[in-house]
């Protein structure tokens, strides 16, 4: 996400850093090259521009020349510059009214509206909200069955339609079906088109009337770059909507949809797609999207995923196992799944503050998520008793387990390294305490 502009940025402003003091010549070379930076991640013209010129008023002054550390002084300007072009804070969904309270999902075909109203009901299910999936694209093959699959996968009920019924037959039957299950909400999967038309429009329109959604939410690809900014200016311009969720985050290194759709339809982003699982749908914050692009991290976002995942009781007998130097092979592998809920290892290293800047400094690193599928199985293949006491695993064992779970003697005995090594750094850490945490800091990343 983000990571040919994050590049760019880090590139201009180290060296910015290496000047002891600013000029204003400086600062205008400097944001010249930004402004080539967000133009090549394919924002929008005239959204530089006004960026750049913000910027610019608020560097060129007593802002920047009397701080102590200008260069960093002119990164906070463009942080906070970046979040305002964003949107400020964080844009909850309205849900206020009587239940259920209709949301509708609108846009192009393929930019993830069914997967994204499955990710929506899951993300409900978190706020225990009932959610009430309505299927009303009838045109598209097999987008009914595409929702029911996902609905049966979430244990979220679905809306059945008959053959002959139309997309508002549709949803006004969903709707008298949902308010006699008592639920909170409908989420309604409309129809999308390869281009907008006047059909399309005409038929949205006829289902905002009659349903008067609390929301329409503009479902766009952030791929697609500026095209994702004038479908989003067109649908806000023919039918209205309330806000935006930008999917497949995770596969723009540009950026350009993000930082350009807000200015330019002036409705926020409200979710971002980061991923093909049904929990890959994040809460939009333009202040920590500023501070990922910036290489700054986001480690409340981090924080978030891991309270979402870590059971507190688990965590607490983990303590405890530890602390008393009984952590075993079960522990790592219950730890290693918890991990895996939280998302991709680059998704979360990308999260901590220097990290990401470090893992590139050392000309990146890939990531094989497979290998931690391969280290599940081999845990797995092990016996009861070789997981409590991994002492005991024996040359024949360890062929054994390697010929169970797919792998390789060596994949084996190289697992078995790492868990020795992490059980070492755990007990050192117990030793330590508190304090010693604090003022040996953490060696994973030293």
């Amino acid at each position: 996400m983000f990571e040919n502009l994050s590049s760019k940025l880090d590139a201009i402003f180290k060296r910015l850093k290496g000047h002891g003091k600013l000029t204003d010549q400086n600062i205008k070379e400097a944001l010249k090259e930004v402004r080539i930076a967000l133009l090549e991640a394919d924002v929008n013209f005239k959204v530089v521009k006004d960026f750049i010129q913000s910027v610019e008023q608020r560097a060129i002054g007593r802002e920047v020349m009397a701080s102590l550390t200008p260069a960093q002084q002119l990164i906070k300007i463009v942080k906070d510059e970046l979040t305002s072009l964003m949107g400020e804070g964080e844009q909850k969904i309205h849900l206020s009214g009587t239940p259920p309270v209709p949301i509708m999902l609108v846009g192009l075909h393929g930019c993830g509206k069914t997967t994204t109203a499955a990710k929506l009901a899951r993300y409900f299910q978190e706020k225990k909200k009932r959610s009430y999936l309505i299927p009303a694209d009838v045109y598209r093959p097999a987008a009914i069955e595409q929702l029911q699959k996902l609905g049966e996968e979430l244990r979220v009920d679905f809306y059945q339609p008959e053959a002959s019924q139309t997309p508002l037959d549709i949803c006004l039957k969903g709707r008298d079906l949902a308010l006699k299950g008592g639920y909170d909400l409908m989420l309604i999967d409309t129809a999308g088109r390869l281009h907008i038309d006047e059909a399309l429009m005409l038929e949205l329109r006829e289902i905002k009337t009659n349903l008067k959604p609390k929301e329409v939410l503009l479902v766009a690809d952030a791929m697609t770059g500026q095209d994702a900014v004038n479908i989003a200016k067109n649908f806000n311009e023919r039918l209205g909507v309330d806000g935006i969720i930008l999917t497949k985050m995770d596969g723009d290194a540009r950026g350009g949809a993000a930082l350009s759709i807000k200015s330019v339809t002036q409705k926020p982003i409200k979710f971002i797609g980061v991923g093909e699982k049904l929990d890959a749908l994040e809460v939009f914050h333009p202040d920590r999207m500023a501070s990922r692009i910036l290489g700054m991290g986001d480690v409340l976002t981090l924080i978030e995923k891991a309270e979402a995942v870590l059971d507190e009781k688990k965590a607490k007998e983990l303590e405890k196992k530890i602390r008393k130097d009984s952590f075993t092979l079960e522990d790592f592998r219950d730890q290693l799944q918890q991990v895996r809920k939280m998302g991709s290892l680059e998704s979360i290293l990308g999260m901590i503050p220097g990290l990401s800047k470090k893992v590139k400094g050392m000309g990146g690193l890939d990531f094989d998520e497979k290998e931690l599928v391969r280290v599940e199985a081999i845990i797995n293949s092990m016996t009861p008793k070789e997981r409590a006491n991994y002492m005991i695993i024996n040359g024949s064992r360890r062929l054994r387990i390697a010929r169970g779970s797919g792998t390789s003697v060596q994949e084996v005995n190289q697992l078995l390294k790492r868990y020795a090594q992490a059980r070492k750094m755990m007990k050192r850490f117990a030793q330590m305490g508190e304090k010693g945490f604090q003022r040996g800091g953490l060696p994973f990343f030293s």
